[in-house]
C-alpha cells in the first residue's frame, strides 16, 4: 500500500545521514509525504530510515552530483563517449529499482529508461526550467515542449535574472491547467533559490491535487520546519462537512486494507496522530479528541494516512495491537469478524497460544515433519487438479497449510505482501523457466536452502523474538480426554536409554575401577584420571569458601537438621501392642548401614543438593555414606561440596557423575565400596541407571525413588499476586526445557491471566538462564476453573512435584502468634485436608518454593513424574528400616494356635502347622 495521492514529498539531503531529519521527525513525515532519496548516496541514507512503512522515491542526481562528474572526466580520459554515460547511469537506476525499495524515479532520462522496459508510472520526467544548460537565458516563458508529453513531471525551477518569481509561477499555473488532468506535476525549489513563500501560497489557493510541492532539507532543519509541512498538508485537505471533520477508514497493514472500522478525524487529531504515530481520532459522541487504546490497551501504530483523489476523505493504514480488536466488542473490526485471508490468520495465531493438545492444527505446529509433509501433498495434489472445483479446494488446502507454517516461523501475511509488492517494483525479470520435479535431490537442497532464507527473515512486530506466554485453558470447555492430554507428562523413549544405558553399567560393574575410569574419561570428559584419584576418602581438607556462603550452608544446615531430626521422634523407643493376652509384637527402627548420594554437578555446583541428601543419612545414623558427583574440569570437587561432605559426616566421595557415578555406588569396585541404597537425583542416564540397578538382584540394592523433569503446580485465586505466581511458575521453569509448570488459576479474568503472562514475560527478560525459560514456559499450562474443589482434583490427579496455595484463606496465616503444634498448623492451613498427592507443599504469599529447595528445612529431594501418588519425599526414615519382633507366652500360643493351625492347612503348609503343634503337644 503506498500515498497513492501525496499531497507534497520531501527530497534529504545527499551528503551523508548527518544532514538527515532526527527518527522522530522522519517517521512523522513517512506517514503523510513519500520520501525523495538522492541516488548518488542512497546506500548511505537508506541506512538511517524506517525499515517498513515508508514510501520511497529515486531522485536521479547522478549528472549533479561531485561524485558522479569525477566518473564523467575518467571515463572521457579513456575515451567513452557520453552515449556510454547515459547507458550507465540507466544501468545503475534500473538496479536500484531491482531491489523493490523504490516506488518511482525522478530523472530526465524518460526516453532511455522507456526504452529499457520501464513503466511510464514508475517514471517522473525531471525538467530544469531556465537553467543555462537546457534553455536560452534570454527565454521568458515555459517552453511548449517542457509539456507535451502525457506523464508526471518534475519542475526543477533555478534563477532567471530576467523574469520575477512571481511571474515563473504563474506561466507554469497557466501552463498546467492544459494537462491531462490524469497527470501530476511535481515541484522542485533548486537550492538557493526561494521561491517556497509565493509557491506555497498559490498551491493553497488553487487546491489542486495535481500540484505536489517537494520540499528541500532546509525546511526540516528549522524549528518549525515539521509543523509547517504538516499545516500545509492540512491546508491541501477539504472537508464536505459542516463539522468540519474528515470521513476516515481504519484498516489494517496485514493483509492490506483490511477495513476495521469507520471513524472521525479533525485537523487537530490529524496533527497528533502524525506527530506521535499513534492513531488519534475524534469523538462526536464525546465531543473530543480521542487516542485510540489509551483506556483499552487496544492502541494502534500510524504507518500511513492516505487521501482520497478530492482531499475529503483519510485513510488511516495502522498496525493494531496483537491480540486486540478495533471494536468496542472486541472483535477485531468493527464490521464484526473477519474473513478470508484475514480471518483464517487471526484465527491459526490464536490455535497456535491455545490449541487442545492433540488436536489436527495443534499437531500441524507441533510435528514440522508432518506439516511439511501436507504442504507437499497438497501443492502436488493442486497441481494434478484439473476441474475448477478441484483447484479451489486443493488451494484452499494448501493456503491453510503453508499459512500455518508461516505463522508456526513468525510470519504474518503482512510479511509475505510485503516480499510480493517488493518484488513487484522489480524491473528486470528472471527468464521463469521451471525447476526439475521437488523430488530430486538438487532441488530438495534448493528447497532447503530457500527455507533457511525464509526462516532468518526478521518479522515485522517489532519484537526480537515472540513473547514468553504459557498456554491457557478453561477446563469446562475441554473434554475429559482432552484433560487428560493436557496434563499428561513428556515420556521419553525408555527402550532407547536402557539401550544407551546398559552397556555403561555392565562396562563398571565387571571391569571395577578400569572400566569406571574409561566412562570417567569419555563421560565426564576427564582424561588425566587414575584409580587413586577418583576417590576421595574422609577425612576431607579444608577447602576455601567464603564466610558468607559458609553461614548461608551454616543457617540451611541448622534448619534441615532441625526437621529430620524431629521425624526421628517416634522412632525413639520400640513401638509396642499386645494385640491380644500373651502376644506381644513390637516395631523398632535401625539405620541402613550403606548408603550412597548421588549429587548432579560438572559444570554447575549444588550444594542444596548435598546437604537435603547427606542430613538426614547423618540424623539417621547410617554407619558409611558415600557421595558420587562429576568433578569440575579441572578434576577437582567443588569447596562447597567437600565442605558439606565433612559436615555431614561423609565418608567417601567419587569423583563420577551419570550411570558410571550410579554403578559404582551399586556395584562397587577396587576403591569404591558398594552401598545398599541410592538417593539422589539426575538426568535421564542416572535415572534409568537406578532403575536397572534396583531390579538387578545381584547389585542388592534399593534406591529412594523414579525421578524426571522438576515441576511446580500453583493453585491461585482472583485475590493472589500476580507478581509472586509469575516469579513461582518461572523458578521451576528455570530447571530445563522440559520442566511442568502449571497454574491453576481459580476464577480469573483475562485481566488477571494476562498481568501473570506480562510479569512472566518481564521477569523472566531479566533471568540469566532466559534461553531455557523460553522453551519450558511456551509448554507450560494456565488452567482455569470456576470453585477450589475441581482445583485441588485437578492436582491431586496430577499429583505435582511441588504445590503453591496462594488462596485468600490461607494468606494471613502467621497474622497471630503460632505455638506450633499440629492443631494450630491445622488451624491455620485449612487447604492441607484437601491435598492428598503432592511431594511438598508452600502455603501463602511468602513461602516461595525456593525456600524449600535451600533452607526451610523440609527436603528438596521429591518424587516427580506424578510418583507423588506412590512415593514420598526424601526424609529420615528413607535412610531407616523397621524390624518387628513378636513374643509369645505358653498362654498366648495356646490361644493363637487354632487360627494359625486353620489357616496353614488351608494353604497346604503343613510344616507351619506342626511348629505349633509339636509346642502344644
Amino acid at each position: 500500500m503506498t500515498i497513492s495521492h501525496p499531497r507534497l514529498v520531501q527530497l534529504l539531503g545527499c551528503d551523508s545521514p548527518d544532514q538527515l531529519p532526527d527518527p522522530t521527525t522522519i517517521n512523522s513525515l513517512r506517514t503523510i509525504a513519500p520520501i525523495l532519496v538522492p541516488l548518488s548516496n542512497k546506500d548511505v541514507l537508506l541506512g538511517s530510515l524506517p525499515s517498513r512503512g515508508v514510501d520511497l522515491y529515486l531522485f536521479d542526481d547522478l549528472q549533479q552530483s561531485a561524485h558522479h562528474s569525477d566518473q564523467l572526466s575518467d571515463n572521457r580520459e579513456v575515451g567513452q563517449d557520453e552515449g556510454n554515460l547515459v547507458r550507465e547511469r540507466v544501468r545503475t537506476i534500473i538496479d536500484s529499482l531491482d531491489s523493490g525499495l523504490f516506488i518511482r524515479v525522478v530523472t530526465d532520462l524518460w526516453d532511455q529508461l522507456i526504452e529499457s522496459g520501464v513503466g511510464q508510472e514508475r517514471i517522473i520526467r525531471r525538467i530544469d526550467l531556465f537553467s543555462s544548460e537546457q534553455k536560452n537565458q534570454n527565454s521568458n516563458n515555459v517552453e511548449e515542449e517542457d509539456f507535451e508529453k502525457d506523464c508526471d513531471l518534475m519542475l526543477a525551477f533555478g534563477e532567471n535574472g530576467n523574469v520575477s518569481s512571481e511571474i515563473l509561477v504563474e506561466q507554469f499555473l497557466l501552463k498546467h491547467n492544459q494537462r491531462s488532468k490524469d497527470s501530476k506535476t511535481f515541484i522542485l525549489n533548486t537550492p538557493g533559490h526561494d521561491f517556497e513563500d509565493s509557491l506555497i501560497s498559490k498551491l493553497k489557493t488553487k487546491n489542486d491535487y495535481r500540484l505536489v510541492p517537494v520540499f528541500g532539507p532546509g525546511l526540516l532543519s528549522k524549528p518549525d520546519g515539521l509543523d509547517q509541512l504538516i499545516d500545509f498538508y492540512i491546508s491541501s485537505l477539504r472537508s464536505d462537512r459542516p463539522d468540519g471533520l474528515f470521513s476516515t477508514s481504519v484498516v489494517a497493514s496485514s493483509p492490506s486494507s483490511t477495513l476495521l472500522g469507520q471513524v472521525y478525524s479533525s485537523t487537530d487529531s490529524i496533527r497528533m496522530s502524525i506527530k506521535t504515530g499513534r492513531a488519534t481520532y475524534f469523538s462526536r459522541s464525546r465531543n473530543q479528541i480521542w487516542i485510540k487504546g489509551q483506556t483499552s490497551g487496544s492502541t494502534q501504530e500510524l504507518l500511513r494516512i492516505r487521501t482520497d483523489c478530492d482531499g475529503d476523505s483519510l485513510e488511516f493504514q495502522v498496525v493494531q495491537k496483537p491480540l486486540t480488536g478495533f471494536c468496542h466488542t472486541q472483535e477485531i473490526s468493527c464490521f464484526g469478524p473477519l474473513g478470508g485471508f484475514s480471518g483464517l490468520e487471526s484465527t491459526l495465531i490464536k490455535r497456535l497460544n491455545s490449541s487442545v493438545p492433540g488436536s489436527y492444527t495443534n499437531r500441524l505446529f507441533s510435528d514440522e515433519k508432518l506439516l511439511k509433509a501436507k504442504i507437499m501433498e497438497e501443492a502436488e495434489e493442486l497441481c494434478d487438479a484439473e476441474e475448477k472445483v478441484d483447484v479451489a479446494s486443493e488451494m484452499a488446502d494448501l493456503i491453510y497449510f503453508g499459512l500455518c507454517r508461516c505463522i508456526s516461523k513468525g510470519v504474518s501475511l503482512g510479511d509475505v505482501e510485503d516480499v510480493l509488492n517488493r518484488r513487484s517494483l522489480k524491473i528486470t525479470r528472471r527468464k521463469g523457466d521451471s525447476k526439475r520435479k521437488w523430488a530430486d535431490q538438487i532441488e530438495k537442497k534448493s528447497s532447503r536452502v530457500r527455507l533457511q532464507e525464509s526462516q532468518q527473515r526478521p518479522s515485522d512486530d517489532g519484537t526480537d523474538g515472540e513473547l514468553l506466554r504459557c498456554r491457557v485453558f478453561d477446563f469446562s470447555q475441554t473434554t475429559p480426554s482432552q484433560q487428560t492430554e493436557l496434563l499428561k507428562r513428556p515420556i521419553f523413549d525408555s527402550q532407547t536409554m536402557l539401550d544407551r544405558v546398559k552397556p555403561i553399567l555392565d562396562m563398571v560393574k565387571s571391569k571395577g575401577d578400569i572400566g569406571l575410569i574409561e566412562a570417567v574419561q569419555k563421560f565426564d570428559r576427564l582424561k588425566d584420571q587414575v584409580p587413586d584419584s577418583l576417590v576421595i576418602n574422609s577425612p576431607f581438607k579444608e577447602s576455601l569458601i567464603s564466610a558468607e556462603v559458609k553461614r548461608a550452608i551454616d543457617v540451611a544446615y541448622e534448619n534441615i537438621f532441625k526437621f529430620h531430626l524431629k521425624q526421628l521422634e517416634k522412632e525413639k523407643k520400640p513401638m509396642v501392642v499386645e494385640t491380644m493376652k500373651g502376644v506381644v509384637c513390637s516395631r523398632f527402627a535401625r539405620p541402613i548401614d550403606r548408603v550412597g548420594l548421588y549429587i548432579p554437578g560438572g559444570s554447575a555446583t549444588l550444594p542444596s543438593t548435598a546437604l537435603m541428601l547427606g542430613i538426614p543419612a547423618q540424623v539417621a545414623g547410617c554407619e558409611f555414606v558415600s557421595m558420587a558427583t562429576p568433578a569440575r574440569a579441572d578434576g577437582t570437587i567443588s569447596p562447597e561440596i567437600m565442605y558439606i561432605a565433612s559436615k555431614c559426616g561423609v565418608k567417601q566421595i567419587i569423583k563420577a557423575g551419570g550411570a558410571h557415578g550410579i554403578a559404582s555406588l551399586a556395584y562397587g569396585t577396587e576403591s569404591v565400596q558398594k552401598v545398599d541404597k541410592i538417593f539422589g537425583p539426575g538426568n535421564q542416564f542416572v535415572t534409568t541407571a537406578k532403575m536397572i540397578v534396583a531390579s538387578d538382584l545381584e547389585a542388592k540394592v534399593a534406591i529412594d525413588m523414579p525421578a524426571g523433569p522438576s515441576e511446580v503446580l500453583v493453585i491461585a485465586d482472583k485475590w493472589c499476586n500476580p507478581k509472586f505466581v509469575a516469579a513461582d511458575l518461572l523458578s521451576q521453569a528455570e530447571h530445563g526445557p522440559d520442566s511442568q509448570v502449571i497454574l491453576i488459576a481459580i476464577n480469573f479474568d483475562e485481566a488477571l491471566i494476562e498481568k501473570v503472562q506480562k510479569e512472566i514475560e518481564e521477569q523472566a527478560r531479566k533471568l540469566t538462564r532466559v534461553s531455557i525459560i523460553e522453551k519450558s514456559i511456551s509448554k507450560s499450562l494456565i488452567i482455569r476453573v470456576k470453585t477450589t474443589e475441581e482445583a485441588f482434583d485437578i492436582s491431586n490427579d496430577y499429583g505435582p512435584e511441588h504445590l503453591i496455595i496462594q488462596l485468600k484463606e490461607d494468606q494471613h496465616q502467621f497474622s497471630r502468634e503460632s505455638n506450633g503444634s499440629e492443631d494450630d498448623v491445622s488451624q491455620r492451613n485449612g487447604f492441607i485436608n484437601l491435598v492428598k498427592n503432592a511431594g511438598s507443599v508452600f502455603i501463602g504469599d511468602y513461602s516461595p518454593e525456593s525456600c524449600g529447595d535451600y533452607a526451610s528445612g523440609t527436603n528438596h529431594s521429591l518424587p516427580t513424574s506424578g510418583y507423588a501418588k506412590q512415593y514420598s519425599g526424601v526424609s529420615t526414615l528413607g535412610f531407616m528400616k523397621h524390624i518387628t519382633t513378636q513374643e509369645l507366652s505358653l498362654e498366648g500360643l495356646k490361644g493363637l494356635s487354632k487360627s494359625v493351625i486353620t489357616l496353614a492347612e488351608v494353604e497346604g503348609l503343613d510344616g507351619h502347622a506342626n511348629s505349633v503343634r509339636v509346642r502344644l503337644n
